[in-house]
Protein backbone atom coordinates (compact mmCIF):
# COMPACT_ATOMS: atom_id res chain seq x y z
CA UNK A 1 0.00 0.00 0.00
CA UNK A 2 1.29 3.45 -1.08
CA UNK A 3 1.04 6.30 1.48
CA UNK A 4 2.75 8.99 -0.47
CA UNK A 5 1.40 10.03 -4.18
CA UNK A 6 4.33 11.41 -5.28
CA UNK A 7 6.71 8.90 -4.72
CA UNK A 8 7.36 5.47 -4.14
CA UNK A 9 8.90 3.73 -1.39
CA UNK A 10 9.68 4.05 2.33
CA UNK A 11 11.29 7.18 2.00
CA UNK A 12 8.81 8.48 0.08
CA UNK A 13 5.93 7.27 2.81
CA UNK A 14 7.53 8.28 5.70
CA UNK A 15 7.99 12.15 4.20
CA UNK A 16 4.30 11.83 3.23
CA UNK A 17 3.56 10.96 6.82
CA UNK A 18 5.95 13.87 8.06
CA UNK A 19 4.08 15.93 6.67
CA UNK A 20 0.82 16.38 8.44
CA UNK A 21 2.80 17.33 11.41
CA UNK A 22 2.29 20.95 11.41
CA UNK A 23 4.43 22.44 14.30
CA UNK A 24 2.60 25.72 14.15
CA UNK A 25 -0.70 24.05 15.30
CA UNK A 26 0.87 21.02 16.76
CA UNK A 27 2.89 23.02 19.28
CA UNK A 28 0.12 24.72 21.84
CA UNK A 29 -1.65 22.07 22.63
CA UNK A 30 1.78 20.11 23.41
CA UNK A 31 2.51 23.34 25.50
CA UNK A 32 -0.85 23.43 27.37
CA UNK A 33 -0.56 19.82 28.62
CA UNK A 34 3.22 21.08 29.51
CA UNK A 35 1.73 24.16 31.85
CA UNK A 36 -0.83 21.84 32.77
CA UNK A 37 1.96 20.49 34.77
CA UNK A 38 3.22 23.03 35.72
CA UNK A 39 0.51 24.44 37.46
CA UNK A 40 0.03 21.13 39.56
CA UNK A 41 3.66 22.19 41.07
CA UNK A 42 4.29 18.48 40.86
CA UNK A 43 5.74 17.05 37.62
CA UNK A 44 5.93 12.85 37.39
CA UNK A 45 8.20 13.00 33.72
CA UNK A 46 6.61 10.23 33.01
CA UNK A 47 2.91 10.52 32.94
CA UNK A 48 3.41 13.91 31.26
CA UNK A 49 4.61 12.37 28.10
CA UNK A 50 2.17 9.79 28.31
CA UNK A 51 -0.50 12.52 28.23
CA UNK A 52 1.61 14.76 25.62
CA UNK A 53 1.77 11.93 23.36
CA UNK A 54 -1.66 11.07 23.87
CA UNK A 55 -2.60 15.27 22.67
CA UNK A 56 0.34 14.89 19.67
CA UNK A 57 -1.65 12.01 18.20
CA UNK A 58 -4.89 13.29 18.43
CA UNK A 59 -3.96 16.41 16.82
CA UNK A 60 -1.85 14.28 14.27
CA UNK A 61 -5.30 12.67 13.78
CA UNK A 62 -7.17 16.17 13.40
CA UNK A 63 -4.51 16.51 10.62
CA UNK A 64 -4.64 13.94 8.57
CA UNK A 65 -8.49 13.25 8.36
CA UNK A 66 -8.61 17.31 7.61
CA UNK A 67 -6.62 16.74 4.57
CA UNK A 68 -8.28 13.46 3.99
CA UNK A 69 -11.67 15.48 3.85
CA UNK A 70 -10.85 18.33 1.86
CA UNK A 71 -9.09 16.81 -0.72
CA UNK A 72 -10.27 13.42 -1.56
CA UNK A 73 -14.24 14.01 -0.43
CA UNK A 74 -14.96 17.50 -0.98
CA UNK A 75 -12.22 18.13 -3.45
CA UNK A 76 -11.72 21.51 -1.90
CA UNK A 77 -7.54 21.17 -2.09
CA UNK A 78 -5.41 21.37 -4.91
CA UNK A 79 -2.79 18.29 -3.76
CA UNK A 80 -2.83 16.42 -0.76
CA UNK A 81 0.36 14.45 0.11
CA UNK A 82 -0.72 11.41 0.55
CA UNK A 83 -3.26 8.62 -1.31
CA UNK A 84 -6.59 7.65 0.15
CA UNK A 85 -5.61 4.57 1.98
CA UNK A 86 -2.75 6.07 3.29
CA UNK A 87 -5.07 8.79 5.12
CA UNK A 88 -7.51 6.07 6.33
CA UNK A 89 -4.14 4.19 7.51
CA UNK A 90 -2.50 7.05 9.16
CA UNK A 91 -5.38 7.51 10.97
CA UNK A 92 -6.05 4.41 12.40
CA UNK A 93 -2.72 4.47 13.58
CA UNK A 94 -2.76 7.55 15.14
CA UNK A 95 -5.98 6.42 16.86
CA UNK A 96 -4.73 3.72 18.32
CA UNK A 97 -1.83 5.32 19.40
CA UNK A 98 -3.91 7.82 21.37
CA UNK A 99 -6.11 5.23 23.03
CA UNK A 100 -3.03 3.43 23.97
CA UNK A 101 -1.85 6.39 25.59
CA UNK A 102 -4.97 6.64 27.00
CA UNK A 103 -5.46 3.09 28.44
CA UNK A 104 -1.62 3.43 30.01
CA UNK A 105 -3.05 7.37 31.62
CA UNK A 106 -6.18 5.19 33.22
CA UNK A 107 -3.58 2.53 34.61
CA UNK A 108 -1.22 5.40 35.98
CA UNK A 109 -3.53 7.77 37.42
CA UNK A 110 -7.52 6.35 37.07
CA UNK A 111 -10.24 6.63 34.59
CA UNK A 112 -10.83 10.21 34.96
CA UNK A 113 -7.33 10.88 33.52
CA UNK A 114 -8.56 9.11 30.58
CA UNK A 115 -12.01 10.45 30.64
CA UNK A 116 -10.44 13.85 30.62
CA UNK A 117 -7.93 13.22 27.52
CA UNK A 118 -11.28 11.43 25.33
CA UNK A 119 -12.48 14.71 24.40
CA UNK A 120 -9.42 15.53 22.45
CA UNK A 121 -9.54 12.91 20.36
CA UNK A 122 -13.69 13.44 19.84
CA UNK A 123 -12.95 17.09 18.83
CA UNK A 124 -9.62 16.14 16.62
CA UNK A 125 -11.38 13.20 14.62
CA UNK A 126 -14.72 14.85 14.24
CA UNK A 127 -13.26 18.52 12.92
CA UNK A 128 -14.02 17.34 9.79
CA UNK A 129 -16.74 17.26 8.33
CA UNK A 130 -19.18 17.53 11.25
CA UNK A 131 -17.58 20.21 13.40
CA UNK A 132 -16.14 22.83 10.50
CA UNK A 133 -18.98 23.74 8.85
CA UNK A 134 -20.87 25.39 12.15
CA UNK A 135 -19.84 29.05 12.79
CA UNK A 136 -19.70 28.11 16.75
CA UNK A 137 -17.75 24.73 16.83
CA UNK A 138 -15.33 25.99 13.48
CA UNK A 139 -13.91 28.43 16.08
CA UNK A 140 -14.44 26.75 18.99
CA UNK A 141 -13.01 23.58 18.31
CA UNK A 142 -9.30 23.77 18.63
CA UNK A 143 -9.51 26.19 21.16
CA UNK A 144 -11.58 23.54 23.29
CA UNK A 145 -9.13 21.20 22.54
CA UNK A 146 -6.10 22.97 24.15
CA UNK A 147 -8.11 23.78 26.70
CA UNK A 148 -9.07 20.30 27.58
CA UNK A 149 -5.03 19.29 26.99
CA UNK A 150 -3.96 21.75 29.51
CA UNK A 151 -6.52 20.35 32.02
CA UNK A 152 -5.48 17.08 31.25
CA UNK A 153 -2.17 18.22 31.80
CA UNK A 154 -2.65 18.78 35.19
CA UNK A 155 -5.34 16.10 36.41
CA UNK A 156 -2.48 13.25 35.13
CA UNK A 157 -0.12 14.93 38.30
CA UNK A 158 -3.03 15.39 40.69
CA UNK A 159 -5.77 13.21 39.84
CA UNK A 160 -8.18 16.36 40.61
CA UNK A 161 -8.99 19.49 38.96
CA UNK A 162 -8.89 22.91 40.73
CA UNK A 163 -10.32 26.28 40.15
CA UNK A 164 -6.88 27.72 38.79
CA UNK A 165 -6.40 25.29 35.68
CA UNK A 166 -10.04 26.09 35.10
CA UNK A 167 -9.53 29.68 34.76
CA UNK A 168 -6.46 29.66 32.42
CA UNK A 169 -8.18 27.22 30.49
CA UNK A 170 -11.38 29.78 29.78
CA UNK A 171 -9.21 32.79 29.38
CA UNK A 172 -7.25 30.28 26.80
CA UNK A 173 -10.42 28.88 25.25
CA UNK A 174 -11.80 32.77 24.73
CA UNK A 175 -8.35 33.85 23.96
CA UNK A 176 -7.55 31.41 20.79
CA UNK A 177 -10.78 31.76 19.79
CA UNK A 178 -10.97 35.27 18.85
CA UNK A 179 -7.81 33.97 16.82
CA UNK A 180 -9.32 31.50 15.41
CA UNK A 181 -12.43 33.92 13.78
CA UNK A 182 -8.95 36.26 12.31
CA UNK A 183 -7.42 33.23 10.50
CA UNK A 184 -10.91 31.82 9.29
CA UNK A 185 -11.51 35.31 7.82
CA UNK A 186 -8.32 34.33 5.71
CA UNK A 187 -10.58 31.84 3.42
CA UNK A 188 -13.85 34.48 3.58
CA UNK A 189 -14.14 34.04 -0.12
CA UNK A 190 -13.97 30.51 -0.60
CA UNK A 191 -15.51 29.91 2.40
CA UNK A 192 -18.15 31.94 1.25
CA UNK A 193 -18.51 29.96 -2.48
CA UNK A 194 -18.73 26.73 -0.67
CA UNK A 195 -21.33 27.92 1.47
CA UNK A 196 -18.93 27.15 4.68
CA UNK A 197 -20.20 29.04 7.50
CA UNK A 198 -17.43 31.10 9.24
CA UNK A 199 -18.20 33.55 11.65
CA UNK A 200 -16.46 35.89 9.08
CA UNK A 201 -18.98 34.48 6.46
CA UNK A 202 -22.01 34.57 9.00
CA UNK A 203 -21.22 38.19 10.24
CA UNK A 204 -19.01 39.70 7.59
CA UNK A 205 -15.27 40.50 7.32
CA UNK A 206 -15.60 43.90 9.56
CA UNK A 207 -18.05 42.83 11.89
CA UNK A 208 -16.10 38.94 12.65
CA UNK A 209 -12.71 41.18 13.47
CA UNK A 210 -14.55 43.09 16.10
CA UNK A 211 -15.91 39.97 17.52
CA UNK A 212 -12.30 38.54 17.46
CA UNK A 213 -10.86 41.41 19.39
CA UNK A 214 -13.60 41.86 21.60
CA UNK A 215 -12.77 37.81 22.47
CA UNK A 216 -9.43 38.63 22.84
CA UNK A 217 -9.71 41.69 24.92
CA UNK A 218 -12.67 39.89 27.18
CA UNK A 219 -9.44 37.00 28.09
CA UNK A 220 -7.30 39.59 28.53
CA UNK A 221 -9.65 41.10 31.29
CA UNK A 222 -10.05 37.62 32.73
CA UNK A 223 -6.35 37.07 33.31
CA UNK A 224 -6.59 40.92 35.39
CA UNK A 225 -9.36 39.57 37.18
CA UNK A 226 -8.10 36.22 38.18
CA UNK A 227 -4.72 38.16 39.03
CA UNK A 228 -7.14 40.68 41.51
CA UNK A 229 -8.92 37.58 42.91
CA UNK A 230 -5.50 35.47 43.69
CA UNK A 231 -6.43 33.51 41.34
CA UNK A 232 -3.87 34.03 39.18
CA UNK A 233 -0.30 35.44 40.26
CA UNK A 234 -0.04 39.08 40.07
CA UNK A 235 2.63 39.21 37.75
CA UNK A 236 0.52 37.28 34.84
CA UNK A 237 -0.60 40.79 34.18
CA UNK A 238 2.74 40.96 32.29
CA UNK A 239 1.35 38.06 29.87
CA UNK A 240 -1.42 41.06 29.01
CA UNK A 241 0.80 43.86 28.33
CA UNK A 242 2.97 41.29 25.85
CA UNK A 243 0.36 40.03 23.84
CA UNK A 244 -1.67 43.79 23.82
CA UNK A 245 1.80 44.76 22.16
CA UNK A 246 1.50 41.90 19.16
CA UNK A 247 -2.61 42.47 19.51
CA UNK A 248 -1.79 46.36 18.68
CA UNK A 249 0.23 45.42 15.79
CA UNK A 250 -2.17 42.92 14.38
CA UNK A 251 -4.85 45.47 14.64
CA UNK A 252 -3.81 47.19 11.56
CA UNK A 253 -2.82 44.14 9.67
CA UNK A 254 -4.89 41.99 6.60
CA UNK A 255 -6.19 38.59 7.93
CA UNK A 256 -3.37 36.66 7.07
CA UNK A 257 -0.19 39.13 8.76
CA UNK A 258 -2.74 39.46 11.98
CA UNK A 259 -3.22 35.51 11.83
CA UNK A 260 1.00 35.34 12.15
CA UNK A 261 1.01 37.93 14.57
CA UNK A 262 -1.36 37.06 16.77
CA UNK A 263 -0.39 33.23 17.05
CA UNK A 264 2.93 33.88 17.97
CA UNK A 265 1.35 36.38 20.22
CA UNK A 266 -0.25 33.37 22.19
CA UNK A 267 3.15 31.94 22.34
CA UNK A 268 4.46 34.69 24.11
CA UNK A 269 1.13 35.39 26.16
CA UNK A 270 1.55 31.31 27.52
CA UNK A 271 5.45 31.66 28.18
CA UNK A 272 4.97 34.74 30.50
CA UNK A 273 2.44 32.60 32.21
CA UNK A 274 4.51 29.90 32.86
CA UNK A 275 7.46 32.43 33.80
CA UNK A 276 4.64 34.18 36.11
CA UNK A 277 3.45 30.15 37.62
CA UNK A 278 7.08 28.72 37.83
CA UNK A 279 8.92 31.59 39.09
CA UNK A 280 6.58 33.97 40.78
CA UNK A 281 8.65 36.91 40.65
CA UNK A 282 6.03 39.46 42.54
CA UNK A 283 5.22 36.46 45.68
Amino acid sequence: MHVSRHGEGARADLAALASQVHPVFMLPPLAASAFGAVLAGEFRLGVAAVHLTAMFAAVYTAHVKDGYVDFHLRGEDDDHPMTEPGCRRAILASTLAFFACTAVLWWLVGPGAAALALPAWLIAYHHAPQLDTNPVTTTTGYPLGIAISLLGGYYVQVGALAVRPLAFAVVLLVLLAGVKVIDDAQDYDYDRSIDKRTVAVVLGKPAARRFAFGLMATAMAGVVAFAAASVFPPSAVAAVGAFGVVAAFAARADSTIATMLLVRGCYVFLAVLVAAVWFRPLA
